[in-house]
């Protein structure tokens, strides 16, 4: 399947009050409807997705490096709900308004506390990094990846450093490595290849920092009310991803007042880029009702 990722229609930065610069590239029109796209581990303001559908549905996708990664300027010790503040201030600053807020993979908590801080209208989360820390899960995830979480919540800082020592080519091979082999065929397109491992050497040019602490961030407890969501919320997961969630997102669902699960079979971790009109139309449909 060949999916679009064309490079961005526009680049720029935007000042926060405190003066730190946060990253920013765009797709499709400039009078379409804002979609702020929460991207995933260190893929950066590079990587869109959907992008030759976001004219004809009159789509404005836009990404926002998080801080530490790209442009964006660092933030030692930001937590989950200092991001939903710096998109609160980034879409006025924009004219944004209160947009459509995807999280994809790693992405995902962001967008969640996006949507627990009232910034977005409606949200998306496709194959999201679940909160994988939570004790439904304790003998849910192989060995490794349950090591990671106990180091991450005995300390945080170690944790870190560990990942700080991560490099854009390690993050590619980890990705090609881990992933299932229908991802790995949408992964190895030239063109997505290209677009993606773009986005990680961009991501990771200040260093590793803003990548560690984005790490720590979704592996320890998510400090979010996920009760006290009022936006409504789908939902997304591939029945054969086999990283991102250990239930697809079942228990999560739960967990958010209304929110709406799609298990699309068939699809792995990549739903983001093979299923990107169904993820847009459904956004869309949720904005008008």
């Amino acid at each position: 399947m060949n999916v679009s990722v064309d490079d961005p229609a526009r680049l720029g930065t935007t000042r926060l009050p405190d003066g730190r610069a946060l990253g920013w590239s765009e797709w499709g029109p400039a009078d379409g409807v804002p979609v702020l796209l929460c991207p995933g581990a260190a893929t950066s303001r590079w990587l869109g997705f959907g992008t030759d559908l976001l004219a004809p549905l009159g789509v404005r996708l836009i990404s926002v490096d998080r801080p530490g990664l790209g442009v964006s300027t660092s933030a030692p010790g930001r937590t989950l709900l200092d991001f939903a503040e710096d998109m609160r201030a980034f879409t006025t600053a924009r004219q944004l308004g209160r947009p459509a807020v995807v999280g994809n993979s790693q992405g995902a908590p962001f967008a969640l506390a996006c949507a627990q801080a009232g910034v977005a209208t409606v949200s998306a989360v496709v194959s999201g990094a679940d909160d994988i820390a939570a004790p439904e899960f304790a003998t849910a995830l192989p060995e490794t990846l349950r090591d990671l979480v106990d180091k991450a919540a005995r300390d945080a800082d170690e944790a870190e450093r560990f990942f700080a020592e991560f490099t854009a080519a390690a993050m590619w091979d980890m990705v090609i490595e881990t992933s299932a082999p229908s991802d790995v065929a949408v992964y190895r397109q030239p063109r997505f290849a290209a677009a993606y491992r773009r986005a990680l050497a961009e991501a990771f040019a200040p260093g590793a920092g803003g990548y560690a602490r984005d790490t720590v961030l979704a592996m320890r407890r998510w400090p979010l009310r996920l009760d006290r969501i009022t936006v409504p919320v789908d939902i997304w997961y591939g029945a054969l991803d086999t990283g991102h969630s250990p239930d697809h997102g079942a228990l999560l669902t739960t967990r958010i007042p209304g929110a709406r699960r799609h298990l699309v079979p068939d699809a792995g971790g990549a739903l983001l880029w093979t299923h990107a009109e169904a993820v847009l139309t459904t956004l869309l449909a949720r904005l008008r009702a």
